[in-house]
């Protein structure tokens, strides 16, 4: 698996990366700066005395459980709620919730707030007016009443106790006695003693039932809501992580959308050489060396950032005169708007830097740009040429003192069509073969009819291909066309790398 191509769109679309990133953290940082922190009180109650209970039985744990939710049923209506208002004094309460703990006899009343206090308050109040609720709630008057009969109990504890204590006493003097009168009289205490126990823990029993201490059926606080000290919730520093982390993964969710699924472009040399079948030969890249663009062409420019790609290039199609003479180069494009004739012109500049006789051909007669590179007049040119306007060498325009000669395109006197495919053009370009060491010309884009017409008519064909722009539909119908019309294909330039993108468009570096 290359791991050029998981990593490609992510150094392609970094900007991408980088702002939904800083977008998602950014606005989850400003809609959590302005929330007020969120306090929670909670209090928990239980039912009856069960838990108490060392024998309880099943039925008073399912009772108990029952109830439970019953009361937390109570405790979210209206009556605990205004109940709980008018006590404290409030407009409103704040948000809570009363729930049964699941397979237990718990109640917990959970009060949710800005305001630490209020909540703690709010949370025992709910709690004491469920309490209120209950049939063994104890009603003002009835508190005297409930204190006494609880000082009543314990004096009663209390005698109990003391009395069993002399029981044991008197039964362990009695194994010592040896006298029938003494032993007869200490039978008599014990028994005497022992009614009194009977009295005393029959008279416990009914005052502890009249408190309702061991009723089913009785609501008690076992824990209440203490003072809250640290807001709920996440953290907002890891909210704003988290957000961030969210829209950086949708980042690089679209960046590996837009670029595999929603592009359909050439991204990789193997992709290239694969629709084509043929290697690759030269790279164009985009240098930032120059501080501002630098010019079009190469000529007069020794440290121009594409001298040694186009050196490159004249080297390499050396190479490919093994296979035949390269005479007449044709330099196309499969799109539309193909950037050939900047191609086109700095591979000729590099040709006639190494003392060939060059003519440079623009063919592309619908878009013409060669005239505007090397700033020439363009009445007369290859249209008034085909058309026997004007003869060849009226229509030379040499550069300097060099061995460039550039034919542009000329005024458009007929349909390209009729013009490039005629025999007179034919016949031109083997007059300009016999004149030039070597022929470029600059093809129109494989689109027009045209041009593989032109391709079957010269030596050899240079495809040019700008990664991450150049369709594959689009290569692939250009390397049909040269094939049906048994045109050689010596290669494919690969124009306009991005020196970012160098490691991932090109199998070489830029210099």
């Amino acid at each position: 698996m290359d791991i050029r191509r998981f990593i490609l769109p992510l150094h392609k679309w970094w900007w991408l990366l980088v702002l939904a990133t800083l977008i998602a953290g950014g606005a989850s940082y400003f809609a959590t700066r302005g929330q007020p922190p969120v306090y929670q009180a909670r209090t928990t109650l239980m039912i009856g005395s069960t838990i108490s209970d060392p024998n309880p039985s099943s039925s008073e744990f399912f009772l108990g459980e029952q109830l439970a939710g019953a009361y937390a049923d109570i405790a979210n209506r209206e009556l605990v709620r205004n109940a709980t208002l008018e006590k404290l004094g409030l407009r409103r309460l704040p948000e809570y919730i009363a729930r049964a703990v699941p397979k237990t006899q718990l109640i917990e009343i959970i009060v949710t707030d800005q305001n630490p206090e209020r909540a703690q308050l709010v949370a025992n109040e709910l709690a004491a007016q469920l309490i209120l609720f209950s049939p063994t709630s104890v009603e003002p008057d009835e508190q005297d009443r409930l204190e006494f009969v609880n000082r009543q109990l314990g004096i009663l504890e209390t005698q109990i106790e003391e009395t069993q204590d002399e029981i044991d006493t008197l039964r362990e003097e009695l194994g010592d006695l040896v006298s029938a009168q003494e032993i007869a009289d200490t039978q008599n205490r014990i028994a005497a003693l022992q009614t009194k126990l009977n009295t005393l823990q029959n008279t416990y029993a009914s005052l502890l039932a009249s408190t309702n201490q061991e009723a089913t059926n009785t609501l008690t606080i076992i824990e209440p809501a203490a003072l809250p000290r640290s807001p709920i919730g996440p953290s907002k520093n890891v909210t704003v992580l988290l957000s961030a982390g969210v829209g950086l993964v949708l980042a690089i969710s679209a960046a590996y959308l837009l670029e595999y699924v929603f592009d359909n472009s050439l991204k990789f040399p193997e992709e290239v050489e694969q629709i084509f079948q043929a290697p690759i030969i030269g790279h164009v890249f985009v240098k930032r060396s120059w501080r501002k663009s630098p010019p079009p062409l190469i000529s007069g420019q020794p440290d121009h950032p594409n001298t040694e790609d186009f050196q490159s290039l004249k080297t390499n199609l050396r190479f490919s005169e093994r296979e035949g003479p390269l005479k007449t180069i044709l330099v196309a494009s499969p799109e539309k708007q193909g950037d050939t004739s900047l191609v086109a012109a700095n591979l000729a500049i590099s040709m006639e830097d190494s003392c060939n006789s060059v003519i440079l051909v623009d063919a592309n007669l619908r878009h013409p740009r060669l005239h505007e590179y090397f700033q020439l007049p363009n009445e007369k040119g290859l249209s008034e040429v085909i058309s026997e306007r004007i003869p060849l060498e009226e229509s030379l325009q040499v550069i300097g003192d060099s061995k460039l000669a550039i034919i542009s395109s000329g005024s458009l006197l007929l349909s390209p069509i009729e013009l490039l495919t005629s025999e007179r053009m034919y016949d031109l370009l083997g007059q300009l073969a016999a004149r030039a060491d070597v022929v470029i010309i600059n093809s129109p884009s494989f689109v027009r009819a045209e041009a593989p017409i032109l391709a079957s008519r010269v030596d050899g064909v240079l495809a040019v291909v700008q990664p991450d722009r150049t369709g594959k539909s689009e290569a692939q119908n250009m390397a049909e066309q040269i094939e049906r019309a048994g045109a050689r294909l010596v290669g494919v330039l690969l124009n306009r790398i991005p020196v970012w993108g160098a490691a991932y468009y090109a199998k070489v570096s830029p210099n």
